[in-house]
């Protein structure tokens, strides 16, 4: 540039065979220069223009540096501040200046920053530091000129146009504003361009065509008011110059071109931010809601498992009922909603590790204790405990029930025995032998012998007596203190009637020798009698013994031995006419010969009345021991049937529920056409399920029906109710899980933007490479279907892409992760670059940005969400209130932590 700005001609030529080609644009400028020069050569009003001008547009730049100009050939005489100028406008570091004060130190810096100007491809031909330095006016314009032209006008470009054509093409032909006057006519061009871009800020339709200052001035204000625009031109001498400088003019509207663009980029940049926001915030709140519902789920686990493990057994029968009741409200009740919970848990898990992978974003870790393998494992626990517990319950119950039988029939053997040991002891210890006859005597000694053959056949009774208090102590019986009691004294006084016994008979003996004379009848009768009370006592008892049995076979034998028992009546009542006809002799013996007598029998304590009474009594029980068998037969055939109902059920539910479980692998495995089609197929399979539910109800109802039946066995059917619980829990889970696997697909698939036909594709490869049928892939067939895909694999790039497909080295690959793999080749996500770039542009090109400016260009939820979670920024030219972009773009990708 010539100085001031008005290349001669030789100049001019001069520099257009050096600069070379500089594109169609900037030879377009350097002609209409050479023109505009001529034209102005002696007009010095394109001085005042380009010194207001240029004056304003570098102050605009070294404000950000805290400095100014007055006098613009006098303020870049010493180079510095046009060094300082070409950091702030360039954004790079200059060579360091020299602060001497010297002539030679100033042509020095100048020269530095000449040097810097050419390295951005400018010629300058006649340009010299010296020139600068003296503070030649038309030198520093020429100088300015250039620095504008390539820093701010040169590479402007709107579709490929120069800038010229950019502030063409911005009117509309509705304003029908010419090029020609578009400062000079009447002022509206200026205005125009601004309503062109921010119509809030003028209303066009108002503007007054006849007062050019006025518009002009109105733009100039708006400009420097709203788009930090200084005011370079003075409205009077561009309506009152008949031809305003061009450059003065370029230079102004370039500013406006700078901040209209700036807008716009800040709009798309905003835009961007807001999207990954937004989807950043939609992360948070499913992993938020994750944790939520992880943490109840967890907590009811926690709060069940002790109460399944308290095995506290109770002490009756009503409270381990109730205990039982209470486990089936759980199964009924409050177990199947937390089923679903879980199964809901792991298919929300599943969905948001998905969005997670197709936004880019680096995958859910739930808190400690919270993962899906976590609360799998807990279930584990919870259901071992319930296994264990239902287990314990019917236990318990049988227990108890043992406890009950082995009590009732302590008592009645207890108090049978006290009965016939009431007074024995008394008898034993009278001394009523010394003052009787000899026949009396051999009576007490014959009566003796009856008592020892009477304690002899007690004697099974006191050892059953001590082993049913054995049993209930190892059954842990409740009230086993009073057993233990009852029993002690019972065995304590058994001992001291062996030991009366033996001192009497001892006794007897003694006398024995004195007394000759015995009845032989009575002594008949006493043992004849004793054996056969015995027997009525043992038949009595056994008549009216308790019985527990589970099984008709079991009720058939009671019943056979009762049968046979009865059939040894005849020869019983036989015994006792025998019996009673000896003491009938003896009484028809002591009539026929007038004895003194008496007729008791002094061998026996056994009467005849006794024998009468027992024989009646032993008639009575009989046919109540035939009603109380032929009852239990009844109960037992009923159990029976509810043993077949539920067989019968449990054998067509058992397979069916199998035969769904191959049909849905099948089906994932088989499965072709749309994935909408593939959803609704499982949707109408999981519908036919939910269908069959009260199939299982009903079996509910049986089970529990042979539950209160206490019926614990089923020789009908391999099938237990648990079975079917866990097969239709686990069938539920799996068509749920099946349905998550496609809604996952249909959500890759749009979000990847993959087609149907390649959607299709897929599946056909991942089949036919599927050897097993199984729906995996092990690493040869994954290597295989790689190969006929056209990848070039080596050992490294495999076992990356294994890396990727099986990050846990099961050795496996499903159709989920091939999916995943072969969308993300192809796949186009944002960022952390993209997104700190879009930031830069927001913090015009600072390294920090300040929460005004996010409020400023973000809406406000987001602006916030921004302010509250970036960090600090601590880095070079930090000011208060700044804040870390980059470091906050990266903690988004998962590439630092904020």
């Amino acid at each position: 540039a010539s100085p001031g700005g008005q290349p001669q001609g030789a100049a001019a030529a001069q520099r257009a065979s050096e600069g070379g080609r500089e594109g169609k644009e900037e030879n377009e400028y350097m002609t209409q220069e050479e023109e505009w020069d001529r034209d102005l050569l002696l007009d010095p009003a394109w001085e005042k223009q380009q010194r207001k001008t240029f004056t304003a547009w570098c102050n605009s730049h070294l404000r950000k540096a805290g400095t100014q100009i007055e006098n613009i050939e006098e303020d870049f005489r010493n180079g510095l501040k046009l060094m300082l100028l070409l950091e702030v406008i360039s954004g790079e570091r200059l060579p360091k200046p020299d602060r001497g004060k010297m002539r030679f130190h100033k042509i020095a810096n100048v020269n530095k920053a000449l040097d810097y100007i050419a390295s951005k491809g400018v010629k300058l031909v006649s340009i010299g530091a010296e020139e600068i330095v003296d503070g030649n006016v038309k030198m520093t314009l020429g100088m300015i000129w250039t620095i504008i032209l390539r820093f701010a006008i040169q590479d402007i470009s709107v579709e490929e146009i120069c800038l010229k054509t950019f502030l063409c093409r911005l009117y509309t032909s509705e304003m029908n504003i010419l090029r020609s006057n578009f400062f000079t006519e009447n002022g509206l061009g200026l205005c125009a361009l601004i309503h062109r871009h921010r119509p809030d800020l003028i209303d066009y339709s108002k503007l007054n065509k006849d007062d050019p200052i006025g518009n002009i001035n109105l733009a100039m204000e708006i400009a420097e008011k709203h788009l930090d625009i200084p005011k370079m031109l003075d409205a009077e001498d561009i309506v009152n110059t008949p031809k305003p400088d061009e450059r003065a003019i370029m230079t102004y509207v370039s500013c406006f071109y700078h901040a209209f663009a700036g807008a716009e980029q800040a709009e798309t940049a905003a835009n961007r931010i807001c999207k990954v926001l937004a989807v950043n915030q939609e992360n948070e709140r499913l992993m938020e809601e994750y944790e939520r519902l992880a943490s109840e789920l967890l907590e009811w686990i926690r709060r069940t498992i002790p109460w399944l493990e308290n095995r506290t057994p109770e002490k009756t029968m009503q409270a381990m009922q109730k205990k039982l009741e209470d486990f089936r409200d759980y199964r009924r009740k409050h177990k199947p909603p937390k089923v679903q919970e879980k199964c809901q848990l792991e298919i929300n898990f599943n969905t948001l590790q998905t969005k997670l992978r197709i936004s880019n974003r680096p995958a859910f870790m739930p808190s400690e204790g919270k993962m899906v393998s976590d609360i799998a494992g807990a279930w584990q626990r919870l259901e071992q405990a319930e296994k264990g517990y239902e287990e314990w319950l019917l236990n318990e119950i049988r227990r108890l029930e043992r406890l009950e039988h082995l009590a009732e029939k302590f008592r009645q053997k207890a108090s049978t025995h006290e009965q016939w040991a009431y007074g024995k002891e008394q008898i034993l210890l009278q001394k009523d032998y010394e003052s009787a006859s000899l026949t009396e005597v051999r009576a007490m000694l014959r009566k003796h012998e009856a008592f020892e053959s009477d304690l002899a056949a007690h004697q099974d009774r006191v050892e059953q007596i001590a082993a049913i208090a054995q049993e209930l102590n190892e059954l842990d019986y409740h009230d086993a203190a009073s057993v233990n009691d009852r029993c002690q004294k019972i065995c304590d006084q058994w001992d001291s009637l062996g030991t009366l016994t033996q001192k009497r008979r001892e006794a007897l003996e003694r006398t024995e020798k004195l007394l000759e004379t015995i009845d032989q009848l009575h002594l008949e009768f006493a043992k004849r009698a004793a054996p056969f009370n015995n027997w009525m006592e043992g038949a009595m008892e056994d008549l009216q013994d308790m019985f527990i049995v589970h099984s008709i076979e079991e009720i058939q034998s009671l019943i056979t031995a009762h049968d046979q028992f009865k059939a040894t009546l005849p020869e019983a009542d036989g015994e006792r006419q025998a019996i009673l006809s000896i003491q009938n002799e003896v009484e028809k013996v002591i009539q026929s010969y007038s004895m003194r007598i008496s007729a008791s029998n002094p061998y026996s304590t056994v009467t005849v009345e006794e024998i009468r009474t027992k024989w009646e009594k032993v008639k009575q029980l009989v046919p109540q021991r035939d009603q109380s068998l032929q009852e239990e037969l009844a109960r037992q055939h009923a159990n029976e049937r509810l043993r077949r109902q539920f067989a019968a059920q449990a054998n067509v539910i058992g397979p069916w529920i199998q035969t769904k479980m191959e049909e849905i692998a099948r089906s994932s495995i088989e499965m072709t056409g749309p994935l909408e089609d593939q959803m609704n197929q499982l949707k109408q399979y999981e519908q036919n399920i939910i269908n069959y539910k009260h199939n299982i109800d009903k079996l509910e109802g049986d089970h529990q029906l042979i539950q209160e039946a206490l019926v614990f066995d089923n020789k009908h059917t391999n099938y237990t109710m648990e079975h079917i619980r866990v097969g239709w829990e686990l069938l539920l889970t799996t068509i749920a899980r099946t349905i998550n696997e496609v809604e996952t697909q249909i959500l890759t698939r749009d979000a990847k933007g993959i087609t149907q036909e390649q959607m299709n594709d897929f599946r056909a490869s991942f089949n036919h490479f599927d050897r097993r049928k199984n729906g995996l892939m092990d690493h040869d067939d994954f290597r295989a279907c790689l190969i006929s895909m056209g990848y070039d694999l080596g050992e490294a790039e495999f076992a990356r892409i294994m890396s990727l497909v099986d990050p846990n080295g099961q050795g496996t690959v499903t159709f989920q992760s091939f999916i995943d793999f072969m969308t993300r080749e192809t796949a186009d996500t944002d960022t952390a670059e993209q997104v700190i770039a879009s930031f830069r542009i927001l913090a015009s090109d600072k390294p920090y940005i300040l929460a005004d400016e996010l409020r400023r260009e973000l809406p406000p939820e987001q602006a916030q969400y921004c302010i509250k979670r970036m960090p600090p920024y601590t880095g070079p030219g930090s000011v208060p209130g700044a804040l870390d972009y980059t470091s906050f773009s990266s903690a988004l990708y998962g590439e630092s932590d904020l």
